[in-house]
């Protein structure tokens, strides 16, 4: 019973938090192409705008507009980075908050980045312009943090080990301890010979 609530348990939290930022990055993604024409850029900040803008393009490749026109195997990839975070996830300490954020988000944003996939002939909407940097969505980002935060967890968890390595001493040896403490007393000499005897002189007749 404590196995399958604790099963629930880690699955409504990588479910649910994935599931917000699929709802999120759709959300945002739905406003750009209602509001924003193919190809055009809109910012109200007027002074911001030649440093960050939001624009409407589609993407038909991997995040932040890589190797384009490979929808079809970027979407296969999602699918088996989905199942693998999935199947996984209930391996992970409860008490590793970030390992299980940094999954989550990373299976939020892929699952964000496939439904624009299906919906959209391979297609990603992307909206976010920030300098001459590529431009990304809310899935992009979602991914790029998780991945960020799984090597930070896995680099202090490397540290945390290399720590307590250090601070436990070496056991020493059970023999090497046993012999020190064990003193072998010196075996007294036994008697080189019994006194001898007496050989009584023959008796001459």
């Amino acid at each position: 019973m404590r196995d399958r609530k604790s099963l629930l348990f880690n699955y409504a939290f990588l479910l649910g938090g994935a599931a917000l930022i699929v709802l999120l990055d759709q959300y945002t993604k739905e406003l750009v192409r209602q509001n924003i024409p193919l190809g055009g850029s809109w910012m109200p900040l007027e002074w911001l705008a030649p440093y960050a803008r939001f624009v409407h393009w589609t993407n038909s490749g991997a995040a932040f507009g890589m190797l384009q026109d490979k929808g079809l195997i970027f979407a296969i990839l999602a699918v088996i980075v989905s199942i693998g975070i999935i199947y996984y996830f209930p391996r992970v300490a409860h008490s590793s908050w970030g390992m299980r954020i940094a999954l989550t988000m990373q299976l939020g944003g892929a699952l964000g980045n496939l439904v624009d996939r299906v919906l959209f002939n391979g297609e990603v909407t992307d909206f976010i312009s920030v300098g001459s940097f590529a431009v990304f969505n809310v899935a992009d980002s979602s991914i790029t943090v998780g991945v960020a935060i799984l090597i930070l967890v896995m680099l202090l968890e490397e540290r945390r080990s290399q720590q307590k390595a250090l601070e436990t001493p070496a056991a020493e040896p059970v023999e090497a301890a046993a012999a020190e403490s064990v003193e072998t007393p010196a075996a007294e000499p036994a008697e080189a010979a019994a006194q001898p005897s007496e050989t009584p002189d023959t008796l001459n007749d």
